[in-house]
């Protein structure tokens, strides 16, 4: 013994689980009960209905997503709840996302408002310098007159387009691999 005190509390990272469509919410309640730790994020859209009423609802921003922080070892817990049907992972493993990146959306998020946005992968890569979101990268895109950032989730092949102004981003290329 070196002297150092020993942590029996296990390392927990984050997960995402694939849940049945329209049922985040529930998951989310569901996994909550059982005491672990989520994140779900959300937006607000407004809906027109056939009776030509509109509504505005609440909606998971990855849709079929739910973010779950857990050991490796308590991936079990989460799979049983009803409506869960996986963690992603690369086919043999689950897949932690990186705590950072998951810190920052929960973070920007309460501060920027951001839709989803088709998952993309070309276009003028740049970084977020400044503000809430900074070191986020994505693609640049414009929607409805205004400059949106599109923000990839690569493990979850997922897109949120978040509202920028011109002046809080920097060019940003992709470092080669192996580099």
């Amino acid at each position: 013994m070196n002297g150092a005190t020993e942590s029996t509390e296990p390392v927990r990272s984050w997960f995402a689980l694939c849940t049945a469509s329209n049922n985040e919410k529930k998951v989310e309640h569901h996994l909550q009960l059982r005491d672990i730790e989520t994140f779900l994020p959300i937006y607000t859209a407004t809906r027109r209905w056939n009776n030509r009423t509109t509504a505005k609802v609440v909606l998971p921003l990855f849709a079929g997503y739910v973010f779950a922080r857990v050991a490796r070892t308590e991936l079990g817990r989460a799979l049983e709840v009803p409506m869960v049907y996986s963690v992603v992972g690369n086919g043999r493993r689950a897949t932690p996302l990186p705590d950072q990146e998951i810190e920052t959306l929960r973070l920007g998020l309460r501060e920027r408002e951001a839709n989803p946005h088709p998952y993309v992968k070309v276009g003028s890569r740049v970084r977020i310098r400044t503000g809430v979101l900074a070191g986020l990268a994505g693609v640049v895109v414009r929607t409805d007159g205004h400059l949106r950032v599109v923000l990839n989730l690569e493990l979850i092949m997922k897109s949120i387009a978040v509202h920028v102004e011109a002046d809080e981003l920097e060019p940003y290329a992709l470092e080669p691999v192996g580099q």
